[in-house]
């Protein structure tokens, strides 16, 4: 048994501001910007970027009615698999788990490729050493570890920082791009939706989702809140208008800086430099590069907001005997979950290691592989969470009305469903495959893999420990 000093996450510590940090900073609006949209122009040559992402908005808008109100309900650490189980069952509850652990260590993994090759890059331009970008991958690792072991309120503080500047890097971006439009004229074809609907918006939907990604991670947080019923609600909307404007109104700049003729072309080139380049043109180097670096300190906030998250579904899974109760101990000190940290640390180190090993692009191969098993994995959890939802807040009245206990869930229903069936469709958009390419299988065939497993071992822990599943999504201490 575990002493209960090492039991339970830290109360009442995190305010609105707080979550709104830990969610915005995963979502990372320069890495957005600097890797995600200049990749989705790159990848399926489409100049209609711009409009995917408040269509996006507008969807996870709708699914953030039902999962606001469902927090009054739910408190867990470990939000999705709670949901799906009260509202489901204990089974797919499992599943869901299963799957969010597959979705959230994807995104931060994969960042790894990301952050190893752009620090690389930064430092060899300036005159550094010319690394391997696992080396600096594993220094990012190691620092994000130590500070997975601290008091969470000290991770909030340490991502505020860092939020807050590359906020402000991205905003003179914008400005810098309008005020300077390409051939002198400010153009809406990024805003057209004859140049977003076509053969590759399954790919341009899937990098938009995997933009999103974090902003619904609040409700992880619940348990931490000073006020959850409240505190998850107000920093779920928040990071939603935040990240859904700001994203919007960056890759439509991008089109407008670069022109709407050159983005695609531009993206496509390394040589290019952008978003970068624009930067340099209109403010000079210096800003430019303070830019690179800031592009940096949000992937590496976007590490620590995902490796937070995983320890706390790990945490989740752990104190309600589904998956081993060690994983249920945290600091006596910090109240962090130490077990998951550590264990979430382990899996990167070893996924980084067999992608050095085997020579893999860590942009085109580690960065977008894991992206995309991540959006499919989170869209599908939308999914289910929105059907969970439906049936949970209909069976329990409450101060519910109408639209968030039934309207809002069923069009959020539709609309994800409709996203992942493209997303899915469409990979080799996205993926950069051919069309008979076995990525396109093996990669969204993960996700599915981990909802039969999970639900697999749901079921044996109803037949096996019936104590233990009748528990399954309720939270509470642990023994």
């Amino acid at each position: 048994m575990l002493a209960p000093a090492d039991l339970g996450l830290a109360r009442r510590r995190l305010s609105t501001s707080s979550l709104v940090f830990f969610t915005v900073s995963a979502s990372a609006p320069m890495t957005v910007l600097a890797g995600g949209v200049v990749a989705t122009f790159a990848v399926t040559g489409s100049v209609g970027v711009p409009l995917a992402f408040p269509i996006v908005a507008a969807a996870l808008a709708l699914f953030a009615v039902g999962y606001a109100a469902m927090s009054r309900h739910v408190v867990n650490a470990g939000v999705f698999y709670a949901y799906v189980s009260q509202g489901l069952g204990g089974a797919l509850g499992v599943g869901a788990s299963f799957v969010a652990l597959l979705a959230y260590n994807a995104i931060q993994i994969g960042l790894y490729g990301l952050f190893g090759a752009a620090l690389g890059g930064f430092v060899e331009a300036n005159g550094g050493p010319a690394l391997a970008w696992w080396v600096w991958a594993l220094a990012a690792l190691a620092l994000v570890a130590i500070l997975g072991l601290l008091r969470v309120d000290l991770n909030a503080k340490v991502l505020a920082v860092l939020l807050i500047a590359e906020v402000a890097a991205v905003v003179l971006f914008d400005f810098g791009a309008l005020t300077n439009p390409a051939g002198g004229t400010v153009t809406f074809d990024g805003l057209d939706p004859g140049n977003l609907f076509g053969p590759a918006i399954g790919g341009v939907l899937a990098f938009t989702v995997a933009a999103f990604a974090g902003f619904e991670s609040a409700g992880d947080y619940a348990e931490e809140a000073k006020d959850p019923r409240r505190t998850v609600a107000r920093a779920l909307y928040v990071a939603i208008a935040i990240t859904g404007v700001l994203y919007a109104l960056s890759a439509w700049a991008l089109t407008v800086g670069a022109g709407p003729d050159n983005v695609v072309a531009q993206a496509q080139d390394p040589a290019a430099g952008l978003p970068f380049s624009l930067m340099a043109a209109h403010f000079g180097d210096t800003v430019a590069n303070i830019a690179n670096l800031l592009l940096l300190t949000s992937v590496f906030a976007a590490l620590l907001s995902f490796h937070n998250t995983v320890a706390r579904y790990l945490f989740a899974a752990g104190r309600e005997k589904v998956l081993p109760a060690a994983l249920a101990r945290t600091g006596r000190r910090t109240s962090a979950p130490f077990v998951g940290s550590l264990l979430q640390t382990i899996l990167a180190v070893i996924v980084v290691a067999v992608f050095a090993a085997l020579e893999r692009d860590p942009v085109l191969e580690l960065f977008t592989w894991l992206s995309y098993v991540s959006a499919v994995g989170l869209l599908v959890l939308m999914v289910a969470t929105s059907v969970a939802v439906l049936a949970y807040l209909n069976r329990h009245s409450g101060a519910e009305t109408l639209w968030q206990r039934t309207i809002a869930p069923v069009l959020a229903t539709l609309a994800l469903g409709a996203i992942t069936v493209m997303t899915i469709v469409n990979s080799d958009a996205m993926l950069g495959a051919e069309a008979d390419s076995p990525l396109r299988y093996i990669l969204p065939g993960l996700v599915g893999v981990a909802v039969v497993l999970g639900a697999a071992w749901g079921l044996v822990l109803r037949s096996a420990q019936p104590a233990v599943y009748d528990r399954i999504g309720k939270g509470g201490p642990a023994e």
